[in-house]
This record gives C-alpha cells, sequence and structure tokens, in this order.
C-alpha cells in the first residue's frame, strides 16, 4: 500500500470493521484483486479513516446521517448495509422510522418506501420488529 498513509488506512480499517463487522470487510478485502484492491484500500483510507475517523460526529450521528443521504440517492443496497451498521453503532427501530419519514418530505414518498421496505428486511433478520 504505497497510495495511502498507513496509519489512516489502519484506523479506517479498525472503524470500518467497528460499523460493518469484521466477517463482511474481510470478505470485501479478500475478494478484492488487482482491479478492486485499489479501490478497497483507498475508500478504507479515506471513508473510513478520513471520513469516519473524525471524532467531532459520533458514530450513531454518522449512521444516522448515511442513512438519510443513501436512502435520499436510492443506493438501497448500501442502505441496507449501513442500516446493519446504525443498529450496532446504537440506533433506534423508532429513529431509523423518523429518518425514513425525513427521506420522504426531503426525497419523495417512493424512496422513503424503500427505504421502509429494506429496513423491514433488517430489522427482520435481528428479530428488532
Amino acid at each position: 500500500m504505497s497510495t495511502f498513509d498507513r496509519d489512516l488506512f489502519e484506523m479506517g480499517l479498525a472503524r470500518r470493521k467497528a460499523t460493518l463487522g469484521e466477517a463482511y470487510v474481510q470478505r470485501s478485502l479478500d475478494g478484492a484483486d488487482d482491479l478492486t484492491r485499489p479501490f478497497q484500500e483507498a475508500m478504507t483510507a479515506w471513508c473510513w479513516g478520513f471520513g469516519w475517523g473524525d471524532d467531532a460526529i459520533d458514530p450513531k450521528t454518522r449512521s444516522m446521517m448515511n442513512l438519510a443521504m443513501l436512502g435520499g440517492m436510492g443506493k438501497m443496497h448500501e442502505w441496507e448495509l449501513h442500516c446493519r451498521g446504525a443498529i450496532d453503532n446504537g440506533v433506534s427501530v423508532e429513529e431509523i422510522r423518523a429518518i425514513c419519514h425525513v427521506v420522504a418530505i426531503y426525497c419523495g414518498v417512493p424512496q422513503a418506501h424503500e427505504c421502509l421496505r429494506s429496513a423491514r428486511t433488517v430489522l427482520e433478520e435481528r428479530s428488532l420488529i
């Protein structure tokens, strides 16, 4: 890894594993090849090291922000992944519901409906509803 500061990558790796789960992150890294490895390394260092490594925003709040932004963009695969991480970061079922309502107000009812569908999948698999 010569493109990024190793410390930033390591900090990002720890944050990424704490939010998304060690098994998921390890599968992503183990599945990387010459095409995708540079992206995995960059994303880990930049998004998780630089972004999530900034303690000005706590992990729970950052997770809530991510759900609102990903939901608004319609990135449902990432939304579902981050919904699991948000629960692990302390976001409640009631807060997830409220985030979906905000998506409805600012991004449209159909998009919020997609968020609620994805939320149900995650919350049912976690036995939270």
